[in-house]
């Protein structure tokens, strides 16, 4: 089964440039030359974005390939097809990695358990309820890379499509 997804590469140091284009690759099986273009939002930091197809279970190897790197700020979604959620992939040097399963309209689904786990742990007062399902929707990542999706409006967008 195949879907759909896309790439946002927020900020990268230049000389990553060329290792994000190879991690690509790998996980694509195809050669990857991305369009880079400055980045408004960090000096001396360069962004990119693509969209690519390819078999279900692409963004998440998209992700683990391009988790490593501490400068990287990344997103990768896939849609949802007809025997596969879709996926959301945030990452930053701060927080790290941001996963979310979506739902057709592109809604956060939150599991069940992982609710309960929150509400019990704001009952036994470890933490706060609010800011734990701020978490589990994943505010921080989006706090921490909204300024970059914006600096980034207007970027050329290249398809990219894995032979299957």
């Amino acid at each position: 089964m195949t879907t759909r997804g896309v790439l946002y590469v927020h900020s990268a140091p230049r000389a990553l440039c060329p290792h994000v284009e190879w991690a690509v690759a790998g996980v694509l099986g195809t050669r990857v030359g991305l369009d880079w273009i400055r980045q408004p939002a960090a000096p001396g930091t360069w962004r990119s974005e693509f969209s690519w197809q390819g078999q279900a279970g692409i963004a998440s190897k998209l992700a683990s390939a391009l988790r490593g790197w501490q400068l990287l700020r990344f997103e990768v979604t896939a849609e949802p097809s007809a025997n596969a959620e879709g996926e959301r992939y945030s990452c930053t040097p701060d927080l790290g990695i941001f996963h979310a399963v979506t739902g057709i309209h592109g809604d956060i689904m939150i599991p069940e358990d992982r609710l309960r786990a929150a509400l019990v742990r704001s009952q036994r007062g470890e933490t706060d309820l609010e800011s734990d399902i701020a978490k589990l929707l994943g505010k921080p990542w989006d706090d921490e890379l909204e300024p970059f999706r914006h600096a980034g409006e207007g970027a050329p967008v290249r398809w990219l499509h894995q032979v299957v």
